[in-house]
């Protein structure tokens, strides 16, 4: 009997829908992993496809496509010696279509096993468009019983149950599971909880890439089974790593030690939008992104990701000045752009202001100026970044962050429009923190400069959209500290007024909060995609009525 086995672990990073790429790059992982001497080869959930498919897999010459791809990978594993191959795609069972993984070797499709728990959650929608399998039973493969359970299955017990029933040595999870805020600490207590349970050692095969709002951040381990973590892969880069494992005493134990890079807190949000901004950009096939700079803090922080990203020489910065605009922002703008290395210019709006004056004077005669007057100048700006756009075709970069989302302090058609919005799920006071951690370190993998790349007099200073004469954020808010903490507690956790309230608020500034809250859910649904950094994101997380007469306390006009 053979006690020795060398399983590598591919974190790719897959395109969804490219089929032929995300099978050349398994082919290219494949062949690195003979070269190292590998027995198996495995890859994340829906490896073939990418994840998450959404409708896309619900086209019948789709699925069609990707049976032919899996049998031409099988050719992979032909000839004495191969390695086996483990890759996840739709699968066509019968009259179900069903979230799959398939063993190939010696040229040929061997097993097949179903996601049995499909998550019907937050971003999740599964059940849409899979039909559930049965718990899972044991992988033969030369002389070892592979516990395989794809994603979901390892955040609940019967799978496991199942598996150990039948004689399991190891538990493979090839899934797709994206970031969040203190995600990884989670994943690996579920992790924690089988292990426990079944007394295996666990193999967690995660993907790496940005898709859409989601990103997801690698991060694959080992967890031994009495729940340490000999070998932890990087977070956010993509990865091939063997591991290398033996059975004494009739137990399989993995042998290696590796412990990869993880970032903290803030880093791992940076890295969050370094990738999801990358992903987008690159896999849509944008030469770069523009964006505008007004010497605020927002789209300071906004153009130092995309630089980080991206890489300086396709970043594209644009000063849009009004009569408004103070020294202070034409110079902090500059110095941010110079700091960063990105392309710098400046285009006055004032003659357009000017022209719209004059083309709405019969409209507003004897009517006092409001905010319809600072809206126009927002729009004006979109105008400029997308007709910029338009010509040279950059993506433009939506700049604003989640508290000003939130609240609907954000002008539909203006500085709302664009392609992505790299700061979507980031509140105001992590953007703070973001900026000045960035100060202090460049994140690994970054493209962009070392230094002080966002001037600290854009951290320091009050915030202001410059709409207006002597305009601060602060005029019609509260304190951002305050405001976050509120819309934390009404986005994020659900929670009523009335417990709000009870954390030392006024009750009258609270309800006004949550009824803005409410009413801009309309312009949010027409916001531009953003990176999924919080449980709850603007989007697949949260999705709320337009209409919605609804009020925990009822705010006074």
């Amino acid at each position: 009997m053979n006690d020795s086995l060398a399983i590598y672990l591919a974190q790719l990073n897959p395109t969804v829908g490219a089929v032929k790429d995300n099978c050349e790059k398994i082919c290219a992982v494949y062949a690195g992993a003979v070269s190292e001497g590998a027995d198996l080869v495995l890859t994340p959930e829906l490896s073939v496809t990418g994840y998450p498919l959404e409708d896309l897999v619900l086209k019948p010459s789709f699925v069609a496509t990707v049976r032919q791809a899996v049998e031409g990978l099988s050719e992979l594993t032909r000839g004495d010696g191969s390695p086996g191959l483990i890759i996840g795609c739709p699968w066509q069972d019968g009259e179900h279509l069903r979230n799959a993984i398939v063993l190939l070797e010696a040229g040929e499709i061997r097993e097949v096993r179903f996601k049995h728990n499909l998550p019907n959650y937050g971003v999740f929608d599964e059940i849409r468009v899979f039909s559930a399998g049965i718990p899972p039973a044991p992988i033969e493969f030369r002389d070892f019983k592979l516990g395989a359970m794809i994603c979901e299955d390892m955040w609940y017990p019967d799978c496991t149950a199942s598996l150990t029933a039948a004689g399991a040595e190891v538990l493979l999870v090839p899934t797709c599971s994206p970031y969040e805020l203190d995600k990884h600490p989670e994943r690996q207590d579920y992790a924690g909880a089988r292990v426990r349970e079944s007394g295996l050692p666990l193999v967690f095969c995660n993907q790496v890439c940005g898709q859409d709002e989601l990103v997801f951040d690698g991060a694959s381990y080992v967890m031994a089974s009495d729940g340490s973590i000999p070998v932890q892969m990087d977070a956010f880069r993509e990865q091939g790593l063997l591991t290398l494992w033996e059975r004494r005493n009739g137990v399989l134990e993995c042998i290696s030690e590796h412990q990869g890079y993880q970032p903290d807190r803030y880093e791992g949000m940076y890295q969050a939008m370094m990738l999801g901004l990358r992903d987008y950009v690159l896999k849509n096939r944008f030469p770069g992104v523009i964006l505008g700079l007004s010497g605020g803090i927002d789209s300071a922080l906004s153009a130092a990701v995309a630089a980080d990203a991206l890489g300086p020489d396709k970043v594209q910065c644009v000063m849009m000045p009004s009569q408004y605009t103070s020294g202070e922002s034409l110079n902090d703008a500059e110095k941010c752009a110079q700091a960063l290395g990105v392309d710098y210019s400046s285009i006055t709006i004032k003659p357009g202001i000017e022209a719209f004056d004059q083309m709405l004077e019969p409209a507003f005669v004897d009517v006092q100026a409001d905010t319809t007057e600072e809206n126009i100048q927002s729009r004006l700006r979109g105008l400029l970044l997308m007709s910029l756009s338009n010509k040279f075709g950059k993506m433009v970069l939506t700049t604003g962050n989640k508290s000003e989302v939130s609240v609907g302090y954000a002008t539909l058609y203006g500085d709302m429009c664009g392609g992505f919005n790299a700061l979507k799920d980031v509140y105001k006071t992590d953007v703070f923190e973001l900026s000045r951690w960035r100060n202090e370190y460049v994140p690994a993998g970054a493209l962009g400069p070392s230094g002080e790349v966002i001037p600290n007099n854009i951290i320091v200073k009050p915030p202001t959209a410059e709409l207006r004469a002597d305009q601060k954020d602060e005029d019609s808010l509260p304190p951002y500290d305050e405001l976050d903490d509120m819309l934390r507690c009404l986005v994020d956790e659900d929670m009523s007024v009335a417990e709000i309230v009870d954390r030392g608020y006024e009750a009258s500034v609270v309800a006004r909060i949550e009824h803005l809250l409410y009413i801009a859910e309309y312009k949010r649904r027409q916001a531009p995609p953003g990176v999924k950094i919080t449980r709850k994101n603007f989007g697949r997380d949260r999705r709320y009525p337009i209409t919605n007469g609804f009020r925990s306390a009822r705010f006074k006009e």
